[in-house]
């Protein structure tokens, strides 16, 4: 039997096989931050058709500048646990494992709110939305460590079966270990040690409250996009890698990308072996240098390209995203001999009025 099919823990939670839903915003939260019932519906058919590890879309930890746009989740307030327990309970019924990833918007807003002035570690403009972020106090960082311990306990007692931090895609945390959107000269910026230091507080406060036996999770981002000096160095990434793993994260998801390099996480057009697997090299860099289990997300587009990321030893799991809107039952229709997935990364799918394949829309 393929790998991809067998089971894997991740600390204490054992996952039934190595494919993971990696977290995606589905446009269908309610207005108010609240889980909908399409939600439901969604996450139900994703665990019936025996997807093994699901992450839920970013929620936010901080309101209202933790959110990047009205509609997305939340978890800044304890009103919001029942709804993750309404959907914990809902993916639990099918052996599903269930996890809730956490993150703050930072200077990247999707919308800009009126009134508002996004908060980020340094005052760098962001281009792809014109706006200049305010740089965070150290009274505010301290709040927010506190906003993201928080949730990490929100999500334990809302039967989750554990927690990701989110690092990538050019949100708050991915904006500290980054030099190009940190330039502090305090002890929250400049070295390496310094723009992790954020990290560090968040994981070692949160494993305390919520038990050292409690699966914590990392998103973590490879790269900004951009080549040269002055962007995060995969040496960089090696580092918080490594802390991290020492810190006690069950595992890391490898991911890459902002808004402002128009390079993100969801490139266009894979549609040959050779596009696909697009952070593998940086998956691979890590994986040699840890011992938690690394998941590789990124334009995995066939069976026998994830099975080669397993015995290459690039990661230890596979994690997908567009594939399983045009394709909920993918893992079944792979498990029934079909060798590629029909999503064209056309990424049509990304709409605002709720998350769905429109590639014959798109044409």
């Amino acid at each position: 039997m393929s790998t991809l099919f067998q089971p894997i823990s991740l600390g204490s939670m054992v996952i039934k096989n190595r494919f993971v839903r990696s977290a995606t915003h589905d446009f269908m939260g309610n207005l108010d931050g609240t889980i909908s019932d399409s939600e439901i519906k969604l996450y139900r058919t994703l665990a019936q058709n025996d997807v093994g590890l699901i992450i839920t879309a970013h929620s936010y930890v901080q309101h209202p500048l933790g959110r990047v746009a009205p509609g997305q989740n939340a978890i800044c307030d304890d009103q919001f646990i029942e709804g993750y327990r309404r959907l914990a309970d809902t993916v639990h019924e099918y052996g599903a494992k269930f996890v809730l990833q956490i993150s703050h918007a930072g200077r990247q807003f999707s919308v800009p709110m009126e009134g508002l002035v996004p908060v980020a570690p340094s005052a760098v403009t962001d281009n792809s939305i014109g706006i200049t972020p305010r740089a965070l106090t150290e009274k505010e960082i301290w709040e927010l460590i506190e906003c993201y311990t928080a949730a990490m306990l929100r999500a334990k007692e809302a039967g989750c079966d554990g927690v990701q931090v989110h690092i990538a895609h050019g949100y708050l945390l991915s904006e500290f270990i980054s030099p190009y959107t940190n330039k502090r000269e305090d002890q929250w910026g400049g070295s390496i040690e310094n723009r992790t230091r954020i990290l560090k507080e968040i994981i070692v406060r949160g494993r305390k409250i919520v038990g050292e036996a409690y699966p914590v999770l990392v998103k973590l981002n490879t790269t900004d996009g951009f080549e040269g000096a002055g962007y995060l160095a995969l040496e960089d990434v090696i580092y918080t890698a490594k802390l991290l793993d020492s810190l006690g994260v069950v595992a890391i998801e490898v991911s890459g990308g902002i808004k402002e390099s128009k390079k993100g996480f969801a490139w266009p057009g894979i549609r040959t072996p050779e596009k696909e697997a697009y952070f593998s090299t940086a998956a691979k860099a890590i994986k040699a240098e840890v011992a938690c289990p690394v998941i590789l997300v990124g334009g995995l587009r066939s069976l026998a390209v994830m099975e080669s990321v397993l015995e290459r030893g690039i990661a230890d799991m596979v994690a997908l995203c567009r594939p399983y809107v045009k394709e909920p039952d993918l893992v079944k229709r792979f498990s029934n001999g079909q060798a590629k997935v029909a999503c064209v990364s056309c990424n049509a799918c990304f709409n605002p009025k709720g998350i769905r394949c429109n590639y014959k829309d798109n044409k």
